[in-house]
C-alpha cells in the first residue's frame, strides 16, 4: 500500500507571514496606557503581501507591497492598510494568477506582459520613505514608487526628475545636517553600481557610477559626514542562472569581501577597499567619521544561508550579531570587534545621528532561530559608549518586527523618544502597535494600542511627524 506524501508547506505564508486579504481604515483604536501628546503624526511600515496566490516557490521578498500606517494625534489612533499598485500587481489581479517568478524561481514573461510591466515586476515593498514632500515605496531591484500622503494612492513608478539610471536602494540615508537624500542603486547589468546625492529641494546634486568586478546583491550601506561606505559581499547575482529558471543571488565565497570608502565629493578612482574573509551584512547601524579612520556598525553574519535555498534552521553564526568595522584610511588596517553575541537584525538609531558618532542603537532581539531566520521577541537598546544594553521583551508569545525611534520634538538628550513597533501574539492571532519609552527599556510600555486586524511580519518603515 503507497503512502501519500505530505504537502510541503511554505514557511513564508504560515502564521504572521501570511498576507491579509483587504483594505481597512479605522478607528480611533483601543488603547491601553496613553499615547504621547507630542507624536502627532503617521508611522508607516512596508511589506511582503502577494495580491494573488503565489507559485510553489514563493519567497517572503517577492510579495507585493502592501502600506500599514497608523496615524497619531490628540492621544488618539487610526489604523490603514493599503497595496502598492504597481503594474504588475494590476496585470496579475486581471488575470487571477502569478504572472511572474520571484527570487527562487525566475520566468521570462511574455511579449505583451514585457510591454505592459516590464522584465520584472517592481514590487514597492521594502521600506517607505518621505523626502522632499514625496512619499517613496521602495524596492532595491527598480525605480521608487510615489504615493500619495493623504490617503496612500499609488501615483506609480517614478526616476525622480531623471536622476535615476537604474534601480534605487530601499536603504537611503538622510544627511541630518543638509536635509541631502544619499543613497545607491545596485544593478545587475554594468555598470553594477551608483551613487547619487538628492538636496532637500530633491533636485540632483551627485551622481557617480562605482566600478565593481560582479553584480552583488548589495542591501544597504552607510554614509557619514564626509564618506559613503559600500559593503562588496559574495552575494552574486547569476544572470545565467536567473534566465534558466534558478535562484537569483548565489553564494560565492571565493570571490571574499570587500568594504569600499569613497569621499562623499570623490568618484570611483577615490574608493579605498579593504579586503576581508567572506561575510554578509542586509542592515548597518550607522557609521561615523573618526580622523583617519571610518566606524561602521552593523549586524554581521558569516554567510547568506538565512531564507536563501536551504529549508533548515540556521547555525548560530549563519544569523547576524552587532559587529564593529574600524577602516583606518591612512594604514590601510581594518580591526573588526563584536559588539554583541546575541543574534539580531533590524537596526535603528536616532536619525538626528545619521553618519555622527552615535551612543544609542536600537536592534530586534532573535529569541529563536527558525526555518525563515529569525523568530524576533524584542528589542536591545545598545548604549555603545558604555558598553552595556538593555533587553525589552514583548511578552510570552509575541513577536515583532524593526523598531523605529520616533524623537520627542522637546527633547534634548539622543535617546529622548519613543519605539515604534508591530507586535503580534501568536496565542491569539492579534496585532497591537506598541509604544516604548526608548530612555528606559525596563519600563512596561507607554501604550499599546489594539489594532483591528493581524498585521503581518514586514521589514522597514519610518516615523513621519506632521
Amino acid at each position: 500500500m503507497s503512502v501519500e506524501a505530505e504537502p510541503t508547506v511554505n514557511p513564508w505564508l504560515e502564521g504572521n507571514f501570511a498576507p491579509v486579504d483587504d483594505e481597512l481604515d479605522t478607528g480611533p483604536l483601543p488603547v491601553t496606557g496613553e499615547i504621547p501628546a507630542a507624536l502627532t503624526g503617521e508611522y508607516l511600515r512596508n511589506g511582503f503581501n502577494p495580491a494573488v496566490t503565489p507559485r510553489p516557490s514563493y519567497h517572503w521578498f517577492d510579495g507585493d507591497g502592501m502600506i500599514h500606517g497608523v496615524r497619531l494625534g490628540d492621544g488618539a489612533a487610526r489604523y490603514r492598510n493599503r497595496w502598492v499598485q504597481t503594474k504588475g500587481l494590476q496585470a496579475e489581479r486581471r488575470e487571477g494568477r502569478s504572472l511572474y517568478g520571484g527570487m527562487a524561481e525566475f520566468t521570462v514573461p511574455d511579449a505583451d506582459l514585457l510591454a505592459e510591466v516590464g522584465m520584472v515586476k517592481n514590487l514597492a515593498n521594502t521600506n517607505i520613505i518621505r523626502h522632499a514632500d514625496r512619499l517613496l515605496a521602495l524596492w532595491e531591484a527598480g525605480h521608487p514608487t510615489e504615493m500619495v500622503a493623504d490617503d496612500l494612492a499609488t501615483i506609480g513608478e517614478t526616476d525622480l526628475g531623471g536622476a535615476l539610471v537604474g534601480p534605487m536602494t530601499a536603504h537611503p540615508k538622510t544627511d541630518p545636517d543638509t536635509g541631502a537624500l544619499c543613497f545607491f542603486g545596485a544593478s545587475g547589468f554594468a555598470p553594477y553600481l551608483h551613487y547619487y546625492e538628492l538636496d532637500a529641494a530633491g533636485a540632483l546634486v551627485r551622481r557617480e557610477p562605482v566600478d565593481l568586478p560582479r553584480p552583488v546583491m548589495m542591501h544597504d550601506f552607510v554614509v557619514t559626514e564626509r564618506h559613503a561606505v559600500f559593503f562588496d559581499l559574495p552575494a552574486v547575482f547569476d544572470i545565467e542562472g536567473m534566465l534558466a529558471g534558478g535562484p537569483i543571488v548565489r553564494w560565492a565565497p571565493e570571490h571574499g569581501a570587500r568594504i569600499g570608502v569613497m569621499p562623499r565629493d570623490g568618484g570611483s578612482a577615490d574608493v579605498r577597499w579593504f579586503e576581508l574573509d567572506p561575510f554578509y551584512a542586509f542592515h548597518f547601524l550607522n557609521g561615523w567619521d573618526d580622523g583617519d579612520a571610518v566606524v561602521v556598525d552593523g549586524c554581521r553574519a558569516d554567510d547568506l544561508v538565512v531564507g536563501f535555498g536551504e529549508d533548515r534552521v540556521p547555525a548560530a553564526g549563519e544569523f547576524p550579531h552587532l559587529h564593529r568595522w574600524r577602516l583606518d584610511l591612512g594604514t590601510g588596517a581594518v580591526t573588526e570587534e563584536a559588539l554583541d553575541d546575541r543574534s539580531g537584525d533590524f537596526p535603528r538609531i536616532n536619525d538626528d545621528h545619521a553618519g555622527r558618532r552615535n551612543r544609542y542603537g536600537y536592534v530586534a532581539h532573535a529569541g529563536a532561530l527558525t526555518r525563515t531566520g529569525g523568530r524576533f521577541d524584542g528589542v536591545v537598546k545598545h548604549d555603545l559608549d558604555a558598553g552595556t544594553s538593555t533587553v525589552h521583551r514583548y511578552g510570552d508569545h509575541h513577536v515583532c518586527g524593526e523598531a523605529v525611534f520616533a524623537p520627542d520634538p522637546d527633547g534634548h538628550a539622543e535617546d529622548d523618544g519613543w519605539l515604534l513597533n508591530f507586535v503580534y501574539d501568536a496565542e491569539a492571532d492579534t496585532s497591537e502597535f506598541v509604544i516604548l519609552d526608548a530612555r528606559d527599556l525596563t519600563a512596561d510600555p507607554v501604550a499599546r494600542v489594539h489594532l483591528p486586524r493581524r498585521v503581518p511580519f514586514g521589514p522597514h518603515g519610518n516615523w513621519l511627524p506632521d
